[in-house]
């Protein structure tokens, strides 16, 4: 989600396209899709300054959880897993620097 892959032109060097590459599959199991919901909503509201993003805005989580329907009980429940995936984001774009 958060990490680009290769170019076409680094693709091209070894005779490969984009096609050539397998779509990547990652299994969300079915007590975390609320919160993986809500974060893939959020993922225009990062936060960011000089060094990159710091984190996700969370003057936007209430209205984006409302848009997704998500209720106020269940943002209470999952936003410990939605830091889980914040922080995570955070690694691997500071990563790819």
């Amino acid at each position: 989600m958060y990490e680009p892959g290769p170019s076409e032109a680094d693709l091209a060097a070894f005779g490969l396209s984009i096609s050539d590459i397998p779509e990547e599959e990652c299994e969300v199991l079915a007590e975390n899709w609320p919160a993986f919901v809500l974060f893939n909503a959020m993922s225009t509201q990062w936060r960011s300054g000089m060094g990159g993003a710091t984190g996700l805005d969370y003057t936007a989580l209430r209205d984006v959880s409302e848009f997704v329907g998500t209720s106020k009980k269940q943002l209470r429940e999952i936003f410990p897993d939605l830091q889980v995936m914040e922080v995570e984001a955070l690694l691997v774009m500071s990563e790819s620097k």
